[in-house]
């Protein structure tokens, strides 16, 4: 039995990686992370978008019938993995996993007709989804009629996205036109400035269209992303890896590289043996997504705990093998060390990962 890729998911692999090297060099990440914070009311760069849609990606989890690709969640992975490793600025994680997941899952023709614009990238929707998991400044959404009134934190992708997915409690789901009357939203400034979070306040807000009764399609879009975002941080590391072998190799000290050195050796090889065995728990959790529902809820949760504790280590250990100009601007490493440290609590934290999983499996019951 054959554990790893396949020949079509290794393509897929290869083709995004290459555009991304050639289309979004950490330059081209580098201009819009200061696009962004001298103006972080424009959100989403529409132009990349635009591209990633012509190879496919946007589209990855939208139903053939509706326009899409139809493929796995692992492909779905692989995509927003090559994402962290290019610590590119987009909303795949809102738009490309999370929207297309519950909407795909609802059957509504108000939901295809959706999914047909997410494929296309014509249109960008973006999620709601922190006070699933963890509630605080009393944030919370409720239901007033078909208005939507209350503060949601922490919303994936919405700056200037064309919608917003917002889950009402565990079984409603509402989505609201992001130029709506009583809707504001305000981008949060975090570490990572190419990943797009606000604060929504809605007051009276119409919606365009409510699901009742979507809690199944709640559950799987938060798992999906949450299995997503292991994959991101996971690629984001293998970038902070490589560009460490990279440096090592010809940074010289006392006449020759620091990479022939024992202490920097082990520093390198240790970070690889760390991350290796999160690749196979990501790719798994992504499995079981689609082949095997009932592990999957467990296997998300731990790739997303992990995933992150094993980041912060190596972002830690990348930048000690930079030395001092690791911690500069200059050198780039802090882009992807920002990307996993805003990445460690979106979806949740992996203390409240790691409770839910041990809920899962009815430990200290």
């Amino acid at each position: 039995m054959d554990f790893g890729l396949s020949e079509d998911q290794r393509l897929l692999d290869e083709t995004l990686r290459a555009f991304l090297a050639d289309r979004v060099p950490i330059d081209v990440v580098r201009a819009e992370r200061d696009r962004l914070l001298e103006a972080p009311e424009t959100g989403i760069d529409r132009a990349l978008w635009a591209r990633l849609a012509e190879l496919g990606m946007t589209g990855v989890l939208v139903p053939e019938e509706q326009d899409g690709s139809g493929l796995s969640l692992l492909d779905a992975a692989l995509v927003a993995q090559a994402l962290g490793h290019a610590v590119a600025p987009t909303p795949f994680l809102a738009s490309g996993v999370m929207a297309p997941v519950a909407l795909r899952t609802l059957a509504t023709p108000e939901a295809e007709g959706e999914l047909r614009a997410l494929a296309t990238g014509e249109r960008i929707v973006g999620v709601a989804a922190t006070e699933l998991f963890a509630v605080r400044e009393d944030a919370g959404l409720r239901l007033e009629g078909d208005r939507v009134h209350g503060k949601a934190m922490m919303a994936l992708g919405g700056v200037g996205a064309d919608a917003l997915l917002l889950p009402i409690g565990r079984d409603r789901l509402a989505l609201v036109a992001a130029e709506a009357p009583g809707l504001t939203q305000t981008r949060l400034a975090t570490v990572d400035a190419t990943r797009c979070t606000s604060e929504l306040l809605c007051e009276g807000v119409p919606v365009l269209w409510l699901a009742r009764e979507a809690g199944s399609s709640i559950e799987r879009m938060l798992l999906a992303g949450r299995i997503a975002l292991a994959a991101d941080t996971f690629g984001a590391c293998e970038a902070m890896i490589a560009r460490s072998v990279a440096y090592a190799a010809d940074r010289t000290q006392f006449g020759r590289p620091i990479g022939s050195f024992q202490a920097v050796k082990h520093m390198c090889a240790e970070m690889i043996a760390d991350l290796e065995p999160v690749r196979s728990l990501v790719w798994y959790a992504a499995h079981c997504f689609d082949a095997l529902p009932d592990e999957a809820p467990l296997m998300a949760h731990h790739a997303l705990a992990h995933g992150a504790e094993v980041a912060r280590e190596i972002a830690s250990t990348a930048t000690q093998v930079h030395g001092g100009v690791g911690w500069t601007d200059e050198q780039n490493l802090h882009f992807w060390f920002k990307r996993v440290a805003t990445n460690r609590h979106l979806l949740g934290s992996p203390t409240s990962l790691r409770e839910g999983a041990a809920a899962l499996q009815d430990f200290g019951a």
